[in-house]
Parts: structure tokens; C-alpha cells; sequence
């Protein structure tokens, strides 16, 4: 497999940015094969747009889990684009992350590299806080992906509540870092997934197929939970699991990961 690391200038972010991109290629299995019929000018991959939690960046996959090897194995392109802890929300002041992801990175990605555009052939899925944007986006635009993956995560539903995140400490002098996308601002907006998901049934949309999974022992649990009862309620096509004796860990993450290949994406 070919990985590749890209840098160019973002008009959503307004400054350069990095992503990962991961492209099969010429494998040992096709020399086994004598399958030399590879790099035909056609074709075009099928892609997973695969998001980084808080605290992460595009490298977090290729660090922590075996994702290489499983695209190459199945065929399958994988995009993974920085965050910034923003929560994939566009910034009304600022730098524009659910834009960048969900629009210009799309673009872009399909410029540089042989992407499918079918919507049969477009996944989206992260963790934790990537979940938490892959719902959002997959909600926003349910044309453009055909199934979800969102482990240990999902969207909130937006109380004007900031979600804080505590990185060095309780002391008024120390830096949090908040998540953003939980302000009244995104109230019933493109951002809004919980509105989103009943306005897509009610426009009568094609819905994506969404597996949702979750450790028992993860403090994400009852957010998912919710999550669950949601799409159930408006009859999404949903797999929901919760794995026994997990919290918020890589080792579940690779795992799950891993499965989603095998089963979901195929």
C-alpha cells in the first residue's frame, strides 16, 4: 500500500494543513496472483473518511492501529484528516472544521488521488470525538456516504452547555480545552445531527446504514445509549453493540477497526 502525507493551504482553515491518505497498491499477494492488471487508469477505490478523537491528529490510526494493512488487504482507500479538538464544527469567527471535512477535504482528496464518488462506496467513521463528527457530517449529508462507523462516540444533542475537557487539571490557571459544536449557535442547523435525523425522514432520504459500537466500560456509554434510541426511533438502519469489559481504549478501537473491514465495509 501506498502511505501518503499531504500538506496544502485549506480555504476553510485558512492556513496549510496535513492529512493522511491511505491507497492500495501493487501487492505480494499480486505478484503470488501474476496479477499485473493493478494500476488500471479506471479505477477507482471505494473510501473510508476516517476521523481522529480529542486530542488526536491524522497520524492516531497509522500509530495505533493496523489500518494499513487492512485497506490494502480490502481494497479499500482510507482519508484521515486532522480536527484540532474543534469537534468538527465550523468556527462563525474562526476556522471552519465541518467545512473542511466534510466539503474541501472531500475535494481535494478525490483531485489528488483515484476516488470513487458513489455513494455505495463512500464510508465514514471515527472514534470518540471523530464519531462524534462522522454522525454529524453522515446526517448533514446522507447522499454522500452509504455507511457509518462510530465507535465510542457520537453527536450531543445541542444544549448550549460547553463541553469542557479538563487536560492539566482543576486549577483556574490551567488550560481546558473545550469541544466544540454544543453551543445554541448550531441549534437546528446542518450541525444540529439530532435535528438533522428527523428532518431526513421527513424529507423522506436516503438513510445510511450506522454501526455504532461502544465498551461497557466506557464513559461514552449512556451517550450512546441515547444515540441508539434516537435512530431507532426514527427507523434508521442501525447495528448497535456494546462490547463486555471495554472502556475508551485503542486496543478496543483496533479491534473494532479491524472488524469493520471484514464485515461492514464489505
Amino acid at each position: 500500500m501506498a502511505v501518503i502525507h499531504t500538506n496544502f493551504l485549506s480555504k476553510s482553515l485558512g492556513r496549510q494543513v496535513s492529512f493522511n491518505a491511505i491507497i492500495p497498491t501493487y501487492s505480494v499477494e499480486d505478484a503470488f496472483k501474476q496479477n499485473n492488471d493493478v494500476y488500471k487508469q479506471t479505477k477507482k477505490f471505494k473510501t473510508l473518511w476516517l476521523l481522529h478523537g480529542f486530542s488526536g491528529d491524522e497520524h492516531d490510526y497509522l500509530n495505533y492501529t493496523n489500518v494499513a494493512l487492512y485497506a490494502q488487504k480490502h481494497q479499500i482507500a482510507v482519508i484521515m484528516p486532522p480536527a484540532c479538538n474543534q469537534g468538527y464544527s465550523d468556527d462563525p469567527n474562526g476556522a471552519k472544521h465541518f467545512s473542511f471535512v466534510s466539503k474541501e477535504m472531500i475535494e481535494v482528496a478525490r483531485f489528488l488521488f483515484p476516488l470513487s464518488e458513489l455513494r455505495e462506496d463512500n464510508f465514514i467513521g471515527g472514534l470518540s470525538m471523530g464519531a462524534l463528527g462522522a454522525m454529524k457530517i453522515s446526517l448533514a449529508f446522507p447522499h454522500l456516504f452509504s455507511k457509518v462507523l462510530l465507535m465510542s462516540g457520537c453527536a450531543m444533542e445541542i444544549s448550549g452547555r460547553t463541553h469542557m475537557v479538563n487536560w492539566f487539571g482543576s486549577s483556574p490557571d490551567a488550560y481546558s480545552g473545550a469541544v466544540m459544536g454544543n453551543e445554541l449557535r448550531y441549534k437546528q442547523t446542518i450541525e444540529d445531527a439530532y435535528y438533522m435525523m428527523k428532518k431526513n425522514v421527513e424529507e423522506n432520504k436516503e438513510l445510511p446504514t450506522t454501526y455504532m459500537t461502544v465498551g461497557s466500560q466506557d464513559y461514552l456509554l449512556e451517550r450512546c445509549r441515547y444515540a441508539k434510541e434516537k435512530y431507532e426511533s426514527y427507523q434508521y438502519p442501525l447495528l448497535y453493540e456494546e462490547i463486555e469489559g471495554y472502556g475508551h481504549t485503542w486496543e478496543f478501537w483496533e479491534l473494532k477497526l479491524k472488524e469493520a473491514f471484514e464485515t461492514f465495509f464489505r
